[in-house]
């Protein structure tokens, strides 16, 4: 299966090695960016062909797959065109900077019933994974809280490129751009959150337009309460957190390992240690959910099925972010719709 990959930033090369290293028969057809020689630049290093526009890649029916990691205010153009040649689509996330503008995107391929996935990669991790099958089985009983904590740490470098933390290219700061990863795994581990209160800020230590601090109160659906906390203030960065408190038991999601603490006081562990970018390296974490996550794309598309993180599915992620920002500029209770 051919992909052509657009948008040659720093997430670029994790897509690339999880193409490369696949044994599923995939293949990098072509890249393209949004300066023409570093595209060619990039392409030969990659030894791939660099197209010259998205329309290019519209148009060649060789292309069988399109993966769009680009700034998010380069997404909605590029799916109209690639939808209506028919190709399917994988995001990275976000979908795009506004709520809107994503459900945009999301009913254009729903309409060309063009197959539109996004790599929210976290879910695939192996303890995430059994932390989801241990809540299935009821082994933690009904959940009543969850806390969520993203300290993640950026220097001011990372802000000083153009467009960064900035509403019209990035869509937001910590929240749309980080730990939209983390809230997006807790909706998928617990189910959806109805209603939220939030605080969202831009602290001494960054310059930036939007927050790089958010704490927020959650109100999920199945009648838990949550607390979450992120930032890319909080030096030298950690691993982002689950805990979540049920009536049989306790879990501790961290750094690639569960924590089950049954109220017995006995506990279990699985999983391995493994980094996800919350120090002052962004990139410092494995192409392998990357990988796992394109693999199933394409035999999502082969088969026929929906693929792992449908986009309908994770506009939920996109509306809860959107709630907490209209809740933080007004200070209420908000309904997340």
């Amino acid at each position: 299966m051919n992909i052509a990959l657009i948008g040659i930033g720093m997430v670029a090369e994790t897509h690339i090695n999880a193409i490369k290293r696949s044994s599923h028969g995939l293949r990098l057809c072509g890249v393209l960016g949004r300066d023409a020689a570093k595209t060619a630049q990039f392409a030969a290093i990659h030894q791939t062909h660099a197209f010259p526009s998205i329309d290019a890649i519209a148009l060649d029916p060789s292309v069988d797959v399109v993966i769009i990691a680009t700034p998010p205010d380069a997404r909605l153009e590029a799916a109209k065109k690639l939808a209506s040649a028919g190709k399917p689509i994988l995001l990275e996330k976000p979908i795009e900077r506004t709520l809107n503008a994503a459900r945009e995107i999301v009913e254009i391929c729903e309409k060309a019933r063009v197959p539109l996935g996004v790599v929210f990669q976290h879910r695939v991790r192996a303890a995430s994974i059994a932390l989801k099958e241990t809540l299935a089985s009821n082994r933690l009983g009904t959940i009543v809280s969850a806390e969520i904590r993203v300290p993640w740490w950026r220097d001011q470098a990372y802000y000083d490129v153009q467009g960064r933390g900035t509403y019209a290219r990035d869509g937001g700061g910590v929240m749309i751009s980080q730990a939209i990863h983390t809230l997006d795994l807790a909706h998928w581990l617990l189910g959806p959150i109805i209603a939220v209160q939030a605080m969202m800020r831009r602290t001494a230590l960054h310059h930036l337009e939007a927050e790089d601090w958010t704490g927020a109160l959650l109100e999920f659906d199945c009648g838990a309460v949550g607390t979450l906390m992120a930032t890319t203030a909080a030096f030298p960065g950690g691993a982002e957190t689950i805990a979540l408190q049920g009536t049989k038991g306790a879990a501790l999601l961290g750094e690639g390992i569960l924590t089950l603490t049954d109220l017995n006081g006995e506990t279990e562990v699985f999983g391995a240690s493994a980094t996800t970018g919350g120090g002052s390296d962004p990139m410092g974490f494995t192409h392998a959910w990357h990988q796992s996550l394109i693999e199933d794309f394409a035999d999502a598309i082969a088969q026929g099925r929906p693929p792992l993180i449908p986009a309908r599915e994770a506009l939920l992620t996109h509306a809860v972010i959107d709630a907490m920002e209209r809740a933080s500029k007004s200070g209420q209770r908000t309904v997340v719709n």
